[in-house]
């Protein structure tokens, strides 16, 4: 990754987790202008089907039909993201060296243990990249998100709060259809739950989000911290 200050940085335990939850969000805010990085924590070597290559360049692709500006992955071993020191002093320093304004992370209920422990691992990393005395590699100064937001990956859980993606429903498909070796089933793929319509019910899940608001498509979200509306308050 370049280093370069972002608007939004979101973290998943895999690759398509992001594209997953906030894929309309992230190709939405890019069309603004806005400077977008994802960081997967792992490799998702365990994954049932492709493997690390073939994800990689999945990945590549799916940022690209995002507009996504910069991508990493810090190789944390799959299934194995746990509360450990070292994990949150490097996710904090690339929280440093990107100064991004908005934190998201995954949800912390969802079916799929290594998304709520990447919750709890982005939180504390949010809280120490802020601590001037927080030790992290490299010479970047502290740094305070200025708010943190979970996006929903296995579920559908109440929003505090959406964003309309209409117009951007068609990018997040095609971005996660990029995936093809998790998406798509074939001859050889083991059988999961992502090659049985999980691209179908997550369109489904962003329509049923849209109706609750009043628009065709929304990607719902969570928060610890109530939202401040200065402006907009009556859709001006």
């Amino acid at each position: 990754m370049e280093n370069k200050k972002l608007h939004v940085l979101a973290f998943g335990a895999h690759a398509d987790d992001v594209e997953i939850g906030m894929g309309g969000t992230i190709a939405k805010l890019a069309s603004e202008g806005k400077r977008i990085g994802i960081c997967d924590l792992t490799d998702a070597d365990l994954s049932s089907n492709g493997n690390v290559t073939l994800r990689k360049e999945e990945a590549a692709q799916a940022a690209e039909i995002l507009n996504v500006e910069v991508r990493t992955s810090l190789g944390f071993p799959d299934r194995g993201l746990f509360q450990k020191e070292q994990y949150i002093r490097e996710i904090a320093a690339l929280i440093r060296a990107y100064e991004p304004q908005l934190v998201f992370a995954p949800y912390f209920e969802d079916r799929h243990p290594d998304h709520g422990n990447c919750a709890r691992l982005v939180e504390e990393a949010v809280f120490s990249a802020g601590i001037k005395k927080f030790q992290t590699d490299g010479e970047k100064m502290p740094h305070r998100v200025e708010r943190v937001y979970f996006y929903m990956i296995n579920g559908f859980h109440n929003p505090e709060f959406t964003i309309d993606i209409s117009t951007f429903i068609d990018k997040k498909l095609s971005a996660l259809r990029a995936y093809k070796s998790q998406f798509e089933k074939t001859d050889d793929s083991v059988d999961t739950p992502l090659v049985n319509g999980y691209i179908e019910t997550v369109e489904a899940r962003e329509r049923m989000f849209g109706k609750l608001v009043g628009v065709t498509y929304a990607e719902g979200f969570k928060t610890k911290v109530p939202i401040l509306m200065n402006r907009d308050l009556i859709g001006e």
